[in-house]
């Protein structure tokens, strides 16, 4: 698979600093068909076949229940990976646009989602599920918190769930977005638009764009911020991964000049 490389060195780094995957493991892989999550799909695909603690994959997507929405090119690109994939069907659109008509549906939804997500993968007999936040994500989220909740706080690499069982990891949070999008662009992944009303008019639309501006004048910016993070050892994070961050930014660098 083209570019697959570059995505694997970002994946296996936080695999193995964050310990993320013990023999045995079952993974359910969260798939709503956007680019992250089917970019980690890949990579997890492919690492399983080489990573030296064996696991098993299943790929689910939880069905807001939005009209119009097709996910057989999803499956069939699974059938391609050899990976089981599942999709939840759910009312949840339904429930927060015209039920409860939610003026800031975000929250709300992601609950919602994730619990879905969870507890499907819990009846499958998975033990983990991963999700596909990327760098970026990591930094905006830290910023979020920092701008609209006056706290320091990230979600975290690796996250146990008591109530359901289940431990998160978050295998790409080394991995820039503009790496995802590459790779998506490259391998032609089966990417299925949102036809969610709140679709780009976010919190984090707008402090993405408010870090790109900042970026622009201060170079490196996003990997201080995930160096900080690291050095604070905010919510699990810690400092094992920094040079890699410093490492794929000189060769950001680099590769641009």
């Amino acid at each position: 698979m083209e570019n697959i490389k570059r995505v694997l060195s970002f994946v296996r780094r936080a695999l193995d600093d964050y310990l993320m995957i013990e023999d045995g493991d079952k993974i359910a892989v969260g798939v709503s068909a956007g680019k992250d999550s089917l970019t980690l799909l890949c990579a997890m695909a492919e690492i399983r076949r080489f990573y030296p603690k064996k696991f098993d994959l299943l790929a689910i997507t939880v069905d807001m229940g939005f009209e119009g929405m097709d996910f057989s090119p999803v499956k069939n690109f699974c059938e391609e990976l050899g990976v089981e994939y599942e999709i939840v069907p759910t009312q949840i659109s339904k429930i927060i646009f015209d039920v409860r008509k939610e003026k800031n549906p975000c929250s709300l939804c992601a609950k919602m989602r994730r619990g879905a997500l969870y507890n499907y993968a819990k009846e499958r007999g998975c033990n983990k599920v991963a999700l596909g936040h990327h760098f970026d994500d990591v930094v905006e989220t830290f910023m979020l918190n920092l701008f609209f909740e006056g706290r320091l706080g990230c979600f975290q690499p690796v996250t146990y769930l008591s109530n359901t069982d289940i431990t998160l990891i978050r295998p790409m949070i080394y991995m820039p977005e503009k790496d995802v999008r590459y790779f998506a662009s490259k391998t032609e992944l089966p990417i299925q638009k949102s036809p969610c009303p709140a679709d780009g008019n976010t919190e984090r639309e707008e402090m993405k764009k408010l870090l790109a501006s900042l970026e622009r004048e201060n170079k490196g910016l996003r990997y201080r911020i995930f160096g900080a993070i690291q050095r604070g050892g905010i919510d699990g994070f810690c400092e094992i991964g920094k040079m890699q961050g410093m490492k794929a930014y000189e060769e950001e660098e680099t590769s641009e000049e």
